[in-house]
C-alpha cells in the first residue's frame, strides 16, 4: 500500500494508547492501600517540590509525592504488608500480639532470608508461602517483595525444577500479574521490577524437567506449557487463549516450530513456552516505552539448534489505524527490539511473525506503534502534488537554463539563481527517489534497494534544506555585511559546501552508524528508523534548525523593509506593506517555511485538516518554487519576453528572406 513517509518525518513524538490503558487501569483499581486520600501531603504545595508520608497503619514503608499544578501526586509507594515473618503459613514464623517474634528452633538463624527459610521449610514444592501471598493485597511494596522472592528462587535453585515447584512458582507470579495490579506497578521505585520478573520466570522455566508427559500449568495470568521434541516430529505448536482484563475477553497466541527446524535437532530435547496476557502492559507502565504491547507476551525456551520459529498473535486492540511491529525483548538492554523478528502477514485481527530465539531474545510480542493518521485524501494529495511538483521543477530548471545568461550578469543575481537552481534540482531528485522508495516492496524482501533509496531520499531532502539555508545566509550576508565582500569564487564554494557537503556528511554518518546493526530502516518501509535507533533524528534535527534560521531571516527582511518606510507618506507605507507581503510569499516556499506547519500536526496529530494543509503545502512545493521563484521574477519574465521577441524577429526575417528568394530566384548560366 502507498506509504506517506516524508510527510510524517516531523511527527515523531506522538501519544500512545499506553496512557489511556494505564489511566483506565488506575481508575478501576480496587487495590486501595487505605482510606487516606491520595495526593494529601503536609505543607504548602510548591511546583516540583516533593515530600514523603508514612504508610497507613498495619503496613510498612512510605509514599513519595510530587507537587504538579498545585496538587500533590503520588510517584512512589513502598507500602507492604508482607514481611519475612508473616509470609509463611501459621506455625512457621508468626508475630505475637506484643509485636515480638515467636522464635523456637530458629533462634540462631535470624539472618536467614525469606528464600533460605523457604528452601528449608518446603523445598519439595515451595508451597509454604502460597496461601499468605494469595491473601496479601497487591500493593506496590508487596509486589516488590514477591518479585524479589521469585528472583532469588530462580537464582538459588540450580537443579532440575519439577512440575510441583513450577506450579507454586506460577501461582506466586500469577498473583502480581493480575490485571488489577497494573496501575500499582507504576509506583514501585525500582523501575526494573517488571523485566526482572520476566527474566526470573524465564530463568526458572529453563530449569524445568520434562519427562515423558507434556506439562501444562495454566493460571489466569501466566500459562506454561512444556514438551519434548525431536527430529522425527512433523512440527510442534503451543496454543494459548487468555484474558487480558476483567471483561472476560480472551486473546490467543501460538508458537509454531516447523518440521524443517526440527530436522536440525541432533537428539530429543525439551521445548517450553510461557504466555503472559498482562505483562506487556506492566512492562509498558514500568519501562515507559513509547509504544503499546498489543498481544500476549510469549516466552520460548528451545534448544540452541532451533533458530527460527513462527508466532501468531491475536491483537488486543483491533484498530486498523495503528501499524504493528513484531519484536523481541532484549534481555541485556531491557527494551523491545525489532531485530529479533520480522512481520510476515498482518490484518486487523492478528499478526504473523517469524522470530529468532536465543539467550538474548527469549520473549516476543507485537507492538502497536504511535498513532499515524492515514487517509486516502492524504495519499491522493501527496502523489498528485508530487507529480505536479516534478513537472514544475523540470519546467523551472528549463527556464533557468534558457535565460541564465540574461539574469546572472551581476554577482548577487548569479548567486541567487545558483541557490534557486540547486534547490529545484535537489528537490526534483529527492521527489523521484521518494517515489522509488515508496513503491519498493520493503526492507524484508528488498533490503539493499531500500537502504540505497533511503540514503538518497535522506541526502537529497537534506540538500534541499541546506540549499535553503545557503539562500538564507546569502540574504543575511546582503543585509548585515554591507562594506565587506568576499570573492565570487569563495562564495560559490561556500554555497556548494553548505548545500551538498553537510548533507553528505550527515547521511553517510547515519547509514554507517546504524546499518551494521540493522537499525537504519523502519521495519515495514524504506525510511529512517525511529523506534530502535532514532536515525530519523538525523533528518529532523537539521531540518528544524534550518527552519529556525530561515524564519529569523524572513523576520529581518520584514523589519528592514518596514524601517525603510518609517516616516514616509501613506502611499509609500502601503507600497512597503505590499513589498513585505511579496517578500513573505516568495521567501516562504524558497526557504522551506511551509515545513514548519508540521508542528501543528504534532500538537494535534488526529486533526485531518492540519494534515491536509501540511500535505498541500509540501507536496506542491515544486509548483510554488516555479511560481514564486521563477515566474514572478520580473527579470526572468523580461528575459523570456526578449527571447520570444527575438524568436519572432528571427522567424519573420526568415520568412521575408524565403519570400524574396521565391520571387527573385537566382539565375544560373544557360
Amino acid at each position: 500500500m502507498p506509504r506517506v513517509l516524508l510527510l510524517y518525518c516531523f511527527v515523531f513524538l506522538l501519544p500512545t494508547e499506553s496512557c489511556r490503558r494505564l489511566c483506565q487501569a488506575a481508575s478501576k483499581s480496587k487495590e486501595q492501600v487505605s482510606a487516606r486520600p491520595h495526593g494529601v501531603c503536609d505543607g504548602v504545595c510548591l511546583e516540583k517540590s516533593s515530600c514523603s508520608q508514612p504508610c497507613p497503619p498495619d503496613t510498612q514503608g512510605n509514599m513519595g509525592f510530587l507537587c504538579r499544578q498545585k496538587k500533590w501526586h503520588k510517584i512512589t509507594d513502598t507500602c507492604r504488608t508482607l514481611t519475612a515473618f508473616n509470609i509463611f503459613e501459621a506455625g512457621e514464623y508468626s508475630i505475637q500480639p506484643s509485636g515480638g517474634t515467636k522464635i523456637t528452633e530458629y533462634a540462631n538463624k535470624k539472618s536467614e532470608t525469606i528464600t533460605d527459610v523457604l528452601m528449608r521449610k518446603c523445598p519439595r514444592d515451595l508451597s509454604c508461602v502460597i496461601r499468605n501471598i494469595q491473601r496479601s493485597p497487591r500493593i506496590p511494596g508487596n509486589i516488590a517483595v514477591i518479585v524479589q522472592l521469585l528472583r532469588n528462587i530462580s537464582t538459588v535453585l540450580t537443579t532440575d525444577v519439577d512440575e510441583a515447584k513450577m506450579q507454586s512458582y506460577s501461582i506466586m507470579a500469577n498473583h502480581i500479574l493480575n490485571s488489577k495490579s497494573i496501575s500499582n506497578w507504576t509506583f514501585i521505585p525500582d523501575r526494573n521490577s517488571s523485566w526482572v520478573l520476566l527474566h526470573s520466570v524465564n530463568s526458572f522455566a529453563r530449569k524445568l524437567f520434562i519427562n515423558k508427559h507434556p506439562i501444562d500449568i495454566a493460571d489466569v495470568f501466566i500459562h506454561t506449557m512444556g514438551t519434548t521434541i525431536s527430529r522425527d516430529d512433523t512440527g510442534k505448536n503451543f496454543s494459548f487463549s487468555m484474558r487480558v482484563n476483567d471483561t472476560g475477553d480472551e486473546v490467543t497466541g501460538r508458537v509454531s516450530i516447523s518440521r524443517d527446524e526440527l530436522q536440525k535437532m541432533p537428539s530429543p530435547s525439551k521445548a517450553i513456552s510461557i504466555a503472559f496476557p498482562t505483562l506487556g502492559a506492566i512492562l509498558e507502565a514500568s519501562v515507559l516505552e513509547n509504544v503499546t504491547v498489543n498481544g500476549l507476551v510469549l516466552s520460548v525456551i528451545l534448544p540452541k539448534e532451533l533458530q527460527r520459529i513462527s508466532l501468531i498473535f491475536e491483537k488486543i486492540s483491533k484498530s486498523e489505524e495503528m501499524r504493528t511491529q513484531c519484536v523481541g525483548w532484549h534481555s541485556l538492554e531491557s527494551r523491545w527490539d525489532q531485530q529479533a523478528c520480522q512481520m510476515i502477514q498482518e490484518n486487523s485481527q492478528q499478526a504473523v511473525c517469524t522470530c529468532q530465539p536465543s539467550r538474548l531474545f527469549t520473549s516476543f510480542s507485537i507492538l502497536m506503534a504511535p498513532h499515524v493518521l492515514e487517509s486516502p485524501i492524504l495519499v491522493y494529495i501527496t502523489y498528485i502534488g508530487l507529480g505536479i511538483s516534478i513537472c514544475s521543477l523540470v519546467l523551472c530548471l528549463s527556464i533557468e537554463a534558457l535565460v541564465w545568461g540574461e539574469v546572472t550578469k551581476t554577482e548577487i543575481s548569479y548567486l541567487r539563481h545558483v541557490c534557486i537552481a540547486n534547490i529545484a534540482a535537489s528537490l526534483l531528485v529527492a521527489d523521484v527517489w521518494f517515489i522509488v522508495a515508496a513503491f519498493l516492496s520493503g526492507p524484508a524482501t528488498s533490503h539493499s534497494a531500500c537502504v540505497a533509496a533511503t540514503f538518497f531520499v535522506h541526502f537529497f531532502y537534506l540538500s534541499v534544506f541546506f540549499w535553503m539555508l545557503a539562500k538564507a545566509l546569502l540574504i543575511l550576508y546582503g543585509i548585515l555585511i554591507v562594506f565587506h565582500t568576499l570573492p565570487k569564487s569563495a562564495l560559490v564554494a561556500s554555497l556548494f559546501t553548505v548545500g551538498y557537503g553537510c548533507p553528505l556528511v550527515i547521511a553517510a554518518i547515519t547509514v554507517a552508524a546504524t546499518e551494521p546493526g540493522k537499525g537504519y530502516l523502519q521495519p515495514e518501509t524504506c525510511w529512517l528508523n525511529w523506534d530502535m535507533t532514532k536515525a530519523l533524528m538525523a533528518f529532523v534535527v537539521p531540518a528544524l534548525a534550518i527552519l529556525v534560521v530561515n524564519l529569523v531571516t524572513v523576520t529581518l527582511v520584514i523589519v528592514k523593509t518596514r524601517q525603510a518606510a518609517v516616516g514616509s507618506s501613506m502611499f509609500q507605507e502601503v507600497r512597503a506593506i505590499v513589498r513585505i507581503s511579496k517578500n513573505i510569499a516568495i521567501l516562504t516556499p524558497l526557504l522551506g517555511l511551509t515545513w514548519g506547519f508540521g508542528i501543528a500536526t504534532v500538537l494535534d496529530d488526529r486533526s485531518l485538516a492540519f494534515h491536509i494543509i501540511f500535505s498541500l503545502l509540501n507536496a506542491f512545493q515544486g509548483f510554488f518554487i516555479l511560481v514564486f521563484g521563477t515566474i514572478l521574477d520580473p527579470k526572468i519574465r523580461q528575459a523570456l519576453k526578449d527571447r520570444v521577441t527575438s524568436a519572432k524577429w528571427i522567424s519573420r526575417t526568415s520568412e521575408n528572406l524565403s519570400s524574396d528568394f521565391s520571387r527573385h530566384p537566382t539565375k544560373g548560366p544557360s
